[in-house]
Parts: C-alpha cells; structure tokens; sequence
C-alpha cells in the first residue's frame, strides 16, 4: 500500500536510469510498516513503482525501524484510500513542479495543521 499519492515524473526518469546502471538486484530494499491491517511503504515509492514499470511481480522490502511520525502516515494512507491509490501501480506520476505543489506542500500543510495546537511546535513553525 503506498502512503502517498503521486510520484515526480523527473524523479521517476532518474531512478529508472539508476536502476539500469546498477542493476535490479543491487536496488536497496524499501522500507514498509504495518499498523493494524494495513502493510504500506514508508519511503521508495519512485524506486518501487520504478521496479513494477520494469515488470517486477516481488520487490525486496524491509521493516522500518526508525520512530517515524506515525499519525502522518495513516492520514495520508486515508488520502490514498480516499484516492483509490491502493497499490504501487495506481500512483500518478506528475510533473516535479506539480509534485512540490500537490503533494509536499499539501504534507507540508497537513504538519502544521496537527502540530499547530502544539505550543512547542507554534514557537519553531514560526521560524
């Protein structure tokens, strides 16, 4: 399951020449997380979307160890639920400029919207 809903068309060139340099086997795993049911990607989506566009049924995963902002990740599977985005080969891969507007700027907005009621987190937003 990914955990957002579009990937850089750009970044997606560049990962797909990547992989070609170095080989499919040498592609570092990508990290995943389970929480309740639900088994989704933490981070790789280029790289993964980039494998299935080469024809690759199984990729290598790896469980994510770091404490990452876990809050974030389910509201944003929600958005890719909401989207129909339940799968790698659903991701919608845009423009890198419409990429920064549609999807980091709407993160961007989505931390500060959670984290604003926070006065530890008012004080260094304003920075």
């Amino acid at each position: 399951m990914p955990s957002q809903l579009y990937i850089s068309k750009e970044k997606l060139k560049n990962v797909l020449k990547y992989i070609k340099n170095v080989g499919i086997n040498n592609i570092e795993p990508i990290p995943i997380k389970k929480i309740g049911n639900i088994t989704f990607f933490t981070d790789g989506h280029t790289r993964a979307y980039a494998l299935w566009r080469l024809g690759l049924k199984k990729i290598k995963v790896t469980w994510e160890t770091d404490e990452l902002d876990w809050e974030l990740y389910l509201i944003c599977i929600d958005w890719c639920i909401n989207e129909k985005i339940t799968n790698i080969s659903h991701l919608r891969v845009i423009s890198h400029n419409r990429y920064k507007k549609m999807w980091l700027k709407r993160c961007e907005q989505l931390q500060k919207q959670l984290y604003s009621s926070c006065a530890i987190f008012k004080t260094n937003l304003k920075k």
